[in-house]
């Protein structure tokens, strides 16, 4: 069941536009929510929290990291999942505060999220 914290956080992270698309220079590309699969067995999906926004092209596409595959993904764009939620969750942080410290453990070493 979905907390009404996490739905809190879902639609933040969503008004934040497609990932993919603002690092390419085309910001505000209406979103869906992708699940992070990086650190989840086969066919679990993650927390809620650790959620990207990514428009349809980029989450479902082609082009994008169901259409590609997480490898895939990385190796097309030059940048993985794990970036893309460390962006999203630096882009929270800034505009909402300190995210959930549960999160940041995450992240290896040396991944810098945006704050303590």
């Amino acid at each position: 069941m979905t907390t009404l914290a996490e739905k809190k956080h879902m639609g933040r992270v969503a008004e934040l536009g497609c990932a993919v698309c603002r690092k390419i220079g085309h910001p505000g590309t209406p979103a869906e929510l992708h699940h992070t699969r990086a650190g989840v067995g086969a066919g679990r999906r993650s927390s809620h929290w650790d959620v990207i926004p990514l428009c349809p092209e980029h989450h479902r596409g082609n082009t994008g990291v169901h259409g590609l595959g997480t490898k895939g993904f990385a190796k097309r764009w030059g940048f993985c999942e794990l970036d893309l939620l460390a962006d999203t969750v630096k882009l929270i942080e800034d505009a909402y505060g300190p995210f959930p410290h549960r999160l940041k453990t995450f992240f290896p070493k040396g991944v810098d999220i945006g704050s303590d």
